[in-house]
């Protein structure tokens, strides 16, 4: 048991019986716990297995390699459509974790499995992210910011790319884009400005 997460629950506002239960669940399956994200992570020889963390209506346990888990229940939640890897089981109350205790070892032993076969989830590239119109405009009209744009994790890219093709009006994606051109050439993402 880390203290950090003792630390970690005891500040908790909501969620506190839940996630010290699912701590509980997860410790009996011998993973390391550690905070990353400043949430309760789980690992097996450093490798993310599963990680707990609240939101305002519900609290989770989220699976890294989700997308590889069979699912076998259908209780595994994409967050959004965006991400590509992690999947989540979602509870309301004290009682779906102990309802699904036999469950939530059954999955988390599956992803520990995952992880030591080494089984690694087929990301989509850069690439085949949308390109609006907007940006790429301005990366033909400026080869620096092409550069910079093109200097950056695949990771930053991917954010900035689905952060301008969010809004539904030319205007706003052109305003996005202007406002994150210095961040670019800085070489932050859009989690680096938080």
């Amino acid at each position: 048991m880390n203290a950090k997460v003792d630390l970690f629950l005891r500040k908790a506002k909501k969620w506190q019986e839940e996630m010290t239960l699912l701590r509980r669940i997860i410790l009996d399956c011998g993973l390391t716990e550690e905070i990353k994200w400043m949430h309760p992570c789980y690992t097996l020889n450093n490798n993310n297995i599963v990680l707990i963390h609240g939101f305002k209506d519900y609290c989770a346990l989220l699976f890294h390699k989700g997308a590889l888990l069979k699912d076998a229940e259908n209780i595994l939640v994409q967050q959004t459509e965006n991400v590509q890897s992690a999947r989540q089981i979602r509870f309301t109350n004290l009682q779906e974790v102990v309802d699904l205790e036999a469950t939530i070892k059954a999955y988390i032993y599956e992803a520990i499995e995952v992880e030591k076969a080494g089984l690694q989830v087929k990301l989509k590239k850069t690439s085949e992210f949308n390109m609006p119109e907007e940006f790429q405009k301005k990366l033909d009209e400026y080869p620096d910011l092409k550069t910079a744009f093109e200097a950056l994790t695949p990771g930053r890219q991917r954010g900035y790319l689905l952060h301008f093709a969010q809004p539904k009006q030319s205007k706003t994606r052109e305003s996005r884009i202007e406002k994150s051109i210095p961040h670019i050439f800085e070489g932050k993402g859009l989690n680096d400005l938080k």
